[in-house]
């Protein structure tokens, strides 16, 4: 088993992961409206992943043995390759509101495959931070607005919907591969293998993106979406795979209805855009989850670090 530490807590590794996703997402949001999604992909995910292997290389990282690194590049196919494929051409078709709600059932998801797959407990407190949670999100959303327009692109949704359990399975996957490879390494694996999953949907040529898109985009726009890779690829990737490491699958996955208050956040500061009462209270109810989810992720990284301690002391005696 491998070992690894972080300087900061498991709790603001993944809060600053949610910051970079919700800031990236309106970056890329913004991007869609001119960059097909296949074609988007691709350009967020090269420079994601070069950056993350020069990363790996300068602090000289070891490859994983064959036995993860086939596992770790299938979970890549699957996210971000698949998942965000499916992801960016759900987000196309529907409003930013449906989008939202329809995420915040990935936590949901991963505690039900948690508790298969990796045996993790479902507790009281948990299940009801994730609910404190997901009413903000829908607040936040307009869960009423957004459940109206469900119906009014039927595959936008399926799309989505399919993204978000991608997501799922990958978290619940990567926390079983996760003590054995170094985070950097298994982010880079696992873009590696999404990339090469875009780039051959994108050689096909398809309504969602080709070869000559790239080409026939300015300067600008190649810069922001290289931009929106690093933050929303790269760097949340890694903050996040670092995190998992030290906390079970389900506590890392309900900091996803964090995001929205990083998408409002941005929204208010540099947009201008005002909160109305029940955005504001939705806002609050997030707020308040987060706290509970940073008391408990304190709690289940310690226990995660006496537990390792212990393995490790029994090996060496």
């Amino acid at each position: 088993m491998v070992r690894h530490s972080s300087r900061l807590p498991p709790a603001a590794l993944l809060i600053a992961a949610c910051a970079l996703w919700g800031a990236a997402t309106v970056l890329s949001k913004a991007l869609l409206a001119s960059i097909p999604p296949v074609t988007l992909l691709v350009l967020q995910l090269a420079p994601s992943a070069l950056a993350l292997w020069i990363v790996a290389a300068a602090a000289a990282r070891p490859i994983p043995a064959r036995a993860h690194l086939v596992p770790l590049a299938l979970l890549g196919i699957l996210n971000p390759g698949i998942s965000y494929t499916l992801s960016l051409m759900g987000v196309a078709r529907i409003p930013a509101g449906v989008s939202t709600v329809l995420w915040a059932a990935e936590p949901l998801m991963i505690l039900g495959l948690a508790a298969l797959v990796l045996g993790e407990a479902i507790t009281w407190r948990l299940l009801l931070t994730m609910l404190i949670g997901a009413v903000g999100v829908g607040f936040v959303a307009d869960l009423g607005g957004a459940l109206g327009d469900l119906g009014g692109d039927a595959a936008g949704t399926l799309l989505l919907l399919g993204a978000v359990l991608c997501c799922a399975f990958y978290t619940v996957f990567s926390r079983k591969l996760g003590e054995f490879v170094d985070p950097s390494v298994t982010v880079a694996i696992q873009q590696t293998a999404g990339l090469a999953w875009a780039l051959a949907l994108l050689s096909a040529g398809t309504q969602y993106g080709s070869p000559a898109d790239i080409a026939a985009l300015p300067p600008g726009l190649l810069a922001a979406a290289a931009v929106s890779g690093l933050l929303y690829y790269a760097a949340a990737y890694w903050l996040y795979i670092t995190a998992l490491k030290s906390v079970p699958a389900a506590i890392a996955g309900s900091y996803f209805n964090i995001i929205p208050i990083f998408g409002v956040g941005l929204a208010y500061v540099f947009l201008g855009e005002t909160l109305t009462l029940l955005q504001g209270l939705g806002a609050a109810a997030i707020l308040i989850s987060g706290y509970m989810l940073v008391r408990l992720t304190s709690g289940a990284g310690e226990e995660t670090r006496v537990a390792a301690d212990v393995t490790l002391t029994r090996k060496i005696e």
